[in-house]
This record gives C-alpha cells, sequence and structure tokens, in this order.
C-alpha cells in the first residue's frame, strides 16, 4: 500500500480514538459540556471515515465490474482531486493497467498456442459435457470436411457411427473408424483424453486420417514381393533362354519338333524376361527432384499431350484451374507420369461412348495443399474393384500390366502427397485426387 495513503489511514482512525477516548473521560468526570463536544466529534469523525470506507470500495466493486466486462478503457482522475483521492486513484489506475497487460499478454499466449496447434498434422477439438465444441483447429475442420462446427451432432452429416462415439464418449478411449465421403475413403485413428476446465469436465479429442500410413505399409509389402520374385524369376529364366539361343544356334538337328520346341521355350523365356523387366520399373522409381512450376501451363501440355489423339473425336476436354496462379513444388517430370496415366485410363474408360468429358480440376483447399482432380463419365469403377485399384499388378483391362496406377500412387508418395480414388455409380462418374501438401 501507498506510504502516504497508510499514513493518512492510521491519522483518522487515531483521531477518532483520541475523540473517543476524551468522551469516556468526561462522561466519567460528569462533565456535560466537553462530554457532548467531544460525543458530536467522535460522531463526526466515524461518519468521515466509514464515508471514506465506502467510496474507497464503491470504486473498488468499480474498477473489478469494469473488469469483469473486459472494459479497460476507463482511467480514475488525478487531477482537481485531494491528495488523497489522487494517491487511490493512481493506485488504481496502476492495477487497471496492470490487469490490461496480463490480459495482453494472455491472449499473445493463446494465439501462439492456436497456432501451434494449427499448426500440427493431427485433428484436434475439445468438447464440454454436453457436447458443444470449445476449441478445434484446422486440421479437424479438414479431416472432417467442415466448414466450421459447434457441436458433435454436426459430425452427423459427415459419418454417424463418428458422432454416435462422441455423444457415448469416454475419456481414455481409443479407437480406429473408416467411412467414405464424396472424394475418398477416410481412415480415422481417434483418441480421447479427458481433463477439466473452469472445474467443469471437457474432453480432448484427437485424430489422425491414417490412409497415408496404411498405404505406405501395403505398398512398401508389395515392393519387397516384387523385388524378391523379380529376382528369383530372372535366376531362372536367365539360363533356359541362354542354353534355349545356343542350341538354334547349332545348324543341325536331329528332330524338327526338338527345333520348334526350343524356340517356343526361348521366345516364352524373352517374353517372360520382358514381362518381369516391366514390374522391374515399379520398384525403382527415381528420386523426385522437385522444381517449382505454374500448375495452369502444366496441365495444358498435359492435356494438349492426351487430347492429340483422333481416336476418340467423342470426347470433351474441360480445364478449371483456380487461382490461375498456382504454383507448384514437385518433379515436374514424375508428376507428368501421373497424369499422362490418368489421362489415358480416363479416355479408354470413356471409349466410344457418346458425349464423352474429361475434366480436370485444380483448386487449393482449407489446408492450402493443391489438388488436382482428374474426372471422366464413363463406366463408374464398382467398389470392390476400386479397392483394389491402386494394387499393384491388378488390373480389369486384357493388355493391362496393374503396374500404372500402383507407379502413380508410388510417385505421388515419395513426393510427399497421394492419390485417392471416389467412383459415384449414379452420375457415373470417376475421379482421381492427386493431393500435394
Amino acid at each position: 500500500m501507498n506510504r502516504y495513503i497508510f499514513d493518512s489511514l492510521v491519522f483518522r482512525l487515531l483521531t477518532l480514538i483520541t475523540a473517543v477516548g476524551f468522551c469516556t473521560y468526561y462522561g466519567i468526570k460528569g462533565d456535560t459540556f466537553y462530554l457532548l463536544l467531544f460525543l458530536v466529534l467522535a460522531v463526526a469523525l466515524f461518519i468521515w471515515v466509514i464515508s471514506l470506507y465506502n467510496n474507497r470500495i464503491k470504486k473498488i466493486k468499480y474498477m473489478f465490474d469494469a473488469i469483469d466486462n473486459n472494459d479497460f478503457t476507463f482511467q480514475y482522475a488525478i487531477s482537481q482531486r485531494s491528495s488523497d483521492d489522487r494517491q487511490v486513484n493512481e493506485l488504481m489506475n496502476r492495477i487497471i493497467r496492470a490487469m490490461l497487460q496480463l490480459k495482453i499478454d494472455t491472449i499473445k499466449k493463446e494465439n501462439f498456442y492456436e497456432q501451434i496447434i494449427d499448426s500440427v498434422n493431427t485433428g484436434i477439438f475439445v468438447i464440454d459435457h454436453n457436447g458443444y465444441v470449445l476449441q478445434k483447429n484446422k486440421r479437424a475442420l479438414a479431416l472432417l470436411g467442415l466448414p466450421d462446427f459447434t457441436h458433435i451432432k454436426h459430425i452427423k452429416k459427415v459419418n454417424e457411427k463418428l458422432a454416435q462415439h462422441l455423444e457415448n464418449i469416454k475419456s481414455d478411449d481409443k479407437f480406429n473408424l473408416s467411412y467414405t465421403n464424396e472424394r475418398t475413403t477416410i481412415n480415422l485413428s481417434v483418441h480421447i483424453s479427458g481433463t477439466e476446465l473452469k472445474n467443469k469436465p471437457v474432453f480432448i479429442i484427437t485424430f489422425n486420417d491414417i490412409n497415408n500410413e496404411l498405404d505406405e505399409k501395403e505398398l512398401d509389402s508389395w515392393i519387397r514381393l516384387t523385388r524378391v520374385m523379380t529376382h528369383e524369376i530372372m535366376n531362372s529364366i536367365t539360363p533356359i533362354t541362354s542354353i534355349s539361343d545356343s542350341l538354334l544356334s547349332m545348324k543341325e538337328f536331329t528332330e524338327k519338333e526338338v527345333h520348334n520346341g526350343l524356340e517356343v521355350i526361348s521366345k516364352a523365356g524373352k517374353g517372360l524376361i520382358s514381362f518381369v523387366e516391366s514390374y522391374r520399373k515399379f520398384t525403382h522409381i527415381p528420386t523426385p527432384q522437385p522444381t517449382l512450376f505454374y500448375v495452369k501451363n502444366f496441365i495444358e501440355r498435359m492435356v494438349i499431350l492426351s487430347s492429340h489423339n483422333n481416336k476418340y473425336p467423342n470426347i470433351k476436354w474441360q480445364t478449371t484451374i483456380e487461382p490461375a496462379d498456382l504454383i507448384l513444388h514437385a518433379d515436374e517430370n514424375l508428376i507428368s507420369l501421373v497424369m499422362i496415366n490418368l489421362l489415358k485410363n480416363a479416355r479408354q474408360a470413356i471409349g466410344d461412348k457418346k458425349a464423352g468429358i474429361i475434366t480436370v480440376n485444380v483448386s487449393c483447399n482449407t489446408s492450402e495443399s493443391i489438388l488436382i482432380e482428374v474426372s471422366n463419365n464413363g463406366p463408374a469403377i464398382p467398389e470392390e474393384e476400386a479397392s483394389l485399384i491402386f494394387t499393384p499388378f491388378y488390373t480389369t483391362k486384357k493388355d493391362g500390366s496393374g503396374i500404372g496406377l500402383s507407379v502413380a500412387r508410388q510417385i505421388m508418395r515419395l513426393s510427399g502427397g497421394n492419390i485417392t480414388l471416389s467412383s459415384d455409380l449414379h452420375t457415373e462418374t470417376t475421379t482421381f485426387t492427386l493431393t500435394f501438401p
């Protein structure tokens, strides 16, 4: 407490006590005049002290009411005040400034922590015991595909099962959940933890998209399998073809059938070697060398390259790129291979269908990831085929090798992105989406 204020208060109390003492003294002596004089003085001093006390309490109450209402703009007057009032008002103003600075520092810390939460690749939101959302980050909105939500009941728009889990929420609960949205299948790993905020229970829900992890594990398994298969087949076939070629180089044979048989063996062996060599490409994709390039120019070049084919005059090409000045950081040559394969597949899917349309849409989502969507209105891919579409060596084409989309997925994975498929049987639309974070 300010020394001046303390001394002033002590002086008032001592004066009041002295007046009460004199009242007592003259009351005992029976001196009515001085008794009444000091009694009036004591009452006046008591009213003065009480009035001063009430005034200070009123100021303090007003100050805390203003702080509770987040009003830090007011200041107590300093000029044209008594010394006591000026000292008290200066002290109150110091408290207000300190509280304002504390609030500013708290807001800065909250913004700092919010930026940290928004920068992580994990969806996070906090709900109270009534299901109202108290906090959420951008990744949570992106994974759920919602522009915003204030209650867990809004998650029913995304997935009923997830909403039911959250309605029956339990602390330290963990579960995995898969659901399909308009574009792709989402695999989520969800973890729930409980705590208290202002003496009320709250739940922190974190969830991660494990699609990439599942894809990487599956892809790595296939790559290891392919390498083993390649090694074993090559070791077995090479000696066969070598012996066959040696025998065929001889000028004379005792049996014509032997010669024909050796020819068959040689051709089959060479065909198998060529077959294995084509799959070897799947396991030896070069390391991406990313550069910056304009997406618009790149897409226009890919469309011109793919549409310059008179075999499909029934197909109309459409492109939408927003914003037009999007720049992508990736290996342009490798991404060209992916786009050429997707556009080729789109042409083949439409085939001779009348009014065929291939659409390439490029956009930037709320997470600032660049999305390249290649759609066609050929026959939609059935669900059982869609689940295997990226599996190495799986194909529905008579002359297909089954490695095109597998290689595309591996290129996207090496580029730090991913490729997904969505197929609508009702509208007969198939869309492959390339996502570059």
